[in-house]
């Protein structure tokens, strides 16, 4: 099996994780999803081709190749809850955003399954991402981690009401210094014409909280978007150009303001 991973070192101190892009699913898993999940709805959809510019940034990339359905690598190894009392999906999750199953009767996969999922997909794209941030921290004294996401800006399972646009998270304060969350701020407050909000309902999943160490000189940002504010969010997922084109140069500009800072 090639790896679950794509992977492109950069030279700058930032790794960006893109761990809900993948849309690949292994058949003998694919042939059990309900009708709905083979839709693939709850993948955060183009976030790589929205980051098109990250090559120019020099920063490394990490992206995923199989689907959260296969396994969610921004839950914990443990399948613990991120969100205690709230509705929360797992690490190899069987309902969609929607509540919906995501395998036929009798198709959700056993301990034994979850567990072999766990070491074939989850561990080698944490294996990757612990040893970038490591080798980052090594040549530049410090890395940041930036983990993007997207996800549908109504989903009432989650959460009440329209998400806002740009949903930033550090762990409520914990996984990255307040002066680089403070520098990404100012760009989403001067970005005219998006929502946003930090450390609201989406404050950082598994990596951020796992990964993000400021005492160790690694710091943790992840940003949610809104979907609707670059694709449309109805099957079959289509990418907007004419939207992407005015939130794409907000991204790089938050890119660019974690960078200064890191510098």
């Amino acid at each position: 099996m090639t790896e679950p991973f794509r992977f492109r070192a950069g030279r700058a101190p930032m790794l960006v994780s893109m761990p809900h892009v993948g849309t690949e699913v292994p058949p003998d898993i694919a042939s059990r999803l309900s009708p709905a999940a083979q839709l693939l709805p709850d993948t955060d959809w183009h976030v790589d081709r929205l980051y098109d510019f990250l090559d120019d940034l020099g920063v490394s990339v990490l992206t995923a190749r199989y689907s959260r359905y296969v396994v969610d690598l921004n839950r914990p190894a443990d399948n613990k809850p991120l969100y205690p009392g709230a509705s929360n999906t797992g690490l190899c999750p069987v309902t969609t955003f929607d509540d919906a199953p995501i395998y036929l009767d009798g198709g959700e996969p056993d301990a034994a399954e979850i567990d072999e999922r766990r070491q074939t997909y989850w561990s080698p794209y944490h294996a990757r991402l612990q040893a970038e941030l490591a080798a980052i921290r090594e040549r530049h004294g410090i890395a940041v981690l930036w983990d993007a996401h997207s996800i549908r800006s109504q989903v009432p399972r989650f959460f009440v009401g329209r998400l806002p646009d740009l949903n930033l998270g550090t762990a409520g304060g914990t996984s990255a210094a307040p002066a680089l969350l403070s520098a990404v701020e100012d760009i989403a407050r001067a970005a005219t014409g998006y929502s946003w909000i930090s450390n609201g309902r989406f404050q950082g999943g598994a990596i951020t909280r796992s990964y993000g160490a400021p005492a160790k000189g690694i710091h943790a940002v992840q940003l949610e978007l809104s979907q609707i504010t670059y694709m449309n969010e109805d099957a079959p997922y289509g990418f907007r150009d004419d939207l992407a084109s005015g939130l794409r140069p907000v991204l790089r500009r938050m890119l660019e303001a974690a960078l200064s800072w890191a510098n």
